[in-house]
């Protein structure tokens, strides 16, 4: 069991001073269907958030909205007093059925998001506090305004922001350090690809959500499917391994509520791809 690391994933000092290992995990899964109620097997979500530490995983992305409330709550339940962990939420979406998910960036309603938080999690202060969505019918200044009053209170140790574009990052820095960037972004879907780059040039970290998914590449007889048999790895372990060889400042967040599933991504932090394998992947999608 040693040998299954995330500290294999190399560390990142989240907004230049909060180290942890690159390799997190996405606590969307330990939630019911459509992201709505209680796990459909709540002992294995709490197995698999008992055994992140075990396996070195010290950083682990959550939501108020996921469930909603009960990702936090178990994540409390299970972890806290999170010694030598670092346990990101973010707060900016309301929930009004499964899959449901509608933004509101009231600065009133963020402040209401972090105050919850920080109640449920069990916490003084947040490590890490994402907006999970720029709410377009809010003007964008009254939003990182609070987002930065908030941060000046000691509330939140450092701000994320989630689906944004790089200008969107721009206009945030004026009010706080943008310590990370949560977008989607995978194997088989690149349409970040500018804001990983401006992460890379400002050490921003970039967290990608729903990192496993390979979309075409996954077929029998991709280039995916002929370097994970050639390496003896899943398609997931290699679809991580290239996220973390395309730029140091990013942090996969595979997501299970499997305590099994949860060792084999962790597994994924030590698969090394060659600069060949890398570029073969690379050029997969167009």
């Amino acid at each position: 069991m040693a040998s299954i690391n995330a500290s294999a994933s190399g560390t990142f000092k989240i907004g230049g001073d909060l180290e942890v290992n690159r390799l997190g995990f996405g606590a969307m899964r330990i939630t019911g269907k459509g992201i709505w109620g209680e796990p459909a097997n709540p002992k294995a979500a709490r197995e698999t958030l008992a055994k992140l530490p075990e396996l070195g995983v010290n950083l682990i992305d959550t939501a108020d909205s996921y469930g909603p409330y009960v990702s936090e709550d178990l994540i409390r339940e299970v972890l806290h007093p999170y010694k030598g962990l670092v346990i990101a939420t973010k707060g900016g979406l309301t929930r009004h059925g499964p899959d449901i998910w509608a933004p509101l960036g009231r600065p009133e309603y963020l402040r209401q998001c972090v105050l919850m938080s920080l109640r449920r999690l069990g916490v003084e202060r947040i490590d890490l506090w994402q907006l999970h969505r720029v709410d377009e019918k809010v003007p964008q200044d009254e939003q990182f305004g609070v987002i930065r009053d908030m941060q000046n209170e000691g509330l939140i140790r450092h701000v994320g922001l989630s689906e944004v574009n790089v200008a969107q990052i721009e206009a945030a820095s004026k009010f706080f350090k943008v310590a990370t960037v949560q977008n989607l972004y995978n194997l088989g879907n690149r349409q970040s690809e500018a804001v990983v780059d401006y992460a890379d040039k400002h050490n921003i970290g970039f967290i990608p959500w729903f990192p496993l998914a390979a979309g075409e590449l996954a077929k029998e007889g991709s280039v995916l499917s002929k370097i994970a048999k050639k390496l003896d790895a899943t398609d997931g372990q290699v679809a991580l391994a290239w996220l973390l060889k395309r730029s140091p400042v990013i942090l996969p967040i595979p997501g299970t509520g499997s305590p099994d599933h949860l060792e084999e991504n962790v597994k994924g932090a030590a698969l090394k791809l060659s600069q060949e394998d890398f570029e073969a992947l690379e050029h997969a999608v167009k």
